[in-house]
């Protein structure tokens, strides 16, 4: 084959560990922090854990600030409230903490809260060199501390937010979007509610699953995929069904960060399909994945046989293809995942506009099977 030129991006510093949280004042040290701004979400803003981060950074000197009005889906109005609180603070960077709104939504928040006025969000969307319109020298410091396990936002250089007007979501993208730290910390995830600790789980699943199908040439990546599938499939029914099992949580924790590096090699059709659905529907993002992978499976098939019984082999799971999707069925099935879009409340009239917000999304381009007007509308039936 002919050698390709890529370029590659491996994640930041991170702080592995039970108990890792308590550093955190120390790390926003390092990283030259005085006043940050915690961001996070309603339901986890009035938790123990977001509390005892709080008590971290009020002992450390550094205040204890928060802005939570992050909805499950967060949207430019989110961020202009978020800029708002922070600007009135005096805030000079951020500490994201949650799961990927919150994440995604802090990112947004350091990125835009000190560029031109005239420089909109939209203007950085994830295509060619638009990232080069921000200002780096004026993003924020970032400090990531995941509390879920399934986004990996916490070693992304990007953010999703999604447009309140188009109800589109957009992949933000900016090298700086990068957190300087990433606490990592499975202690913070065995609050997790058991559907959250589903989809978050299965959304870990689908990264490592779709990078591990993509067409593109990059080896690292689909090795550390190929690893981040077996820590899920062996681990997430463990977190599941014991939720205060530690070991099981740290290695989704792990799977998580793993799903979010490998997918620098492509994401495909699960992510095209259920970005336009969470954006219309306002659906978890990693649950609507899981619903959707099998049907997704199917529809590569005859692109991806070979490559997933190898991946089948790995995992020891026997039956090749058709064995591995028994698998994820079967995950699905002890996880309480929906068997369709309809039991999501995905209705058919919308299936036209669906489509044409699928073939839009920059997923797309990475799947295995090029995604045309008939296939991906046919996919959509597929999965009502």
């Amino acid at each position: 084959m002919t050698v390709p030129s890529m370029n590659w991006n491996y994640p930041t510093a991170i702080k592995f560990g039970p108990g890792r949280i308590k550093e955190l004042a120390d790390h926003c040290k390092v990283v030259g922090l005085k006043k940050p701004l915690l961001v996070t979400d309603k339901a986890l803003a009035a938790l123990p854990i977001t509390a005892a981060a709080l008590d971290v950074m009020e002992a450390g000197g550094l205040g204890r600030a928060v802005f939570s009005e992050v909805d499950p889906n967060p949207n430019e109005g989110n961020m202009a409230a978020g800029i708002a609180v922070y600007k009135a603070g005096g805030h000079d960077g951020v500490i994201c903490f949650g799961g990927g709104s919150a994440l995604d939504l802090g990112k947004m928040i350091a990125l835009m809260a000190d560029q031109r006025a005239d420089l909109s969000v939209w203007d950085l969307e994830d295509i060619g060199d638009w990232y080069t319109r921000a200002d780096a020298s004026k993003i924020a410091p970032i400090i990531a501390v995941p509390t879920t396990a399934g986004t990996g936002s916490e070693v992304g250089r990007a953010g999703v937010l999604t447009n309140s007007v188009t109800h589109k979501k957009k992949i933000i993208f900016h090298p700086k979007l990068m957190p300087s730290v990433t606490l990592c910390d499975p202690e913070l995830t065995m609050g997790m509610p058991a559907f959250i600790t589903a989809g978050t789980g299965m959304d870990a699943l689908a990264h490592c699953l779709e990078a591990y199908c993509s067409p593109f040439y990059h080896p690292m990546s689909q090795g550390i995929a190929l690893e981040g599938m077996r820590l899920v499939f062996e681990n997430l029914p463990v977190a599941y069904r014991e939720p205060t099992n530690l070991q099981a949580r740290a290695h989704m924790m792990s799977a998580a960060a793993m799903g979010a590096v490998a997918f620098q090699k492509g994401l495909g059709a699960i992510h095209s399909l259920s970005h336009p659905v969470g954006a219309v529907y306002g659906t978890h993002h990693g649950t609507t994945n899981a619903c959707v992978m099998p049907m997704v499976l199917d529809y590569n098939r005859s692109a991806i046989e070979d490559r997933i019984e190898k991946a089948a082999a790995y995992l020891g799971i026997a039956g090749g293809f058709d064995g591995f999707k028994a698998a994820v069925l079967a995950l699905r099935e002890e996880l309480n995942i929906p068997k369709n879009l309809t039991a999501m409340g995905v209705k058919a009239e919308d299936l036209d506009m669906l489509t044409e917000m699928a073939l839009e999304d920059p997923s797309c381009g990475g799947n295995p099977i090029e995604m045309t007007q008939e296939n991906t509308r046919a996919l959509f039936a597929d999965c009502m």
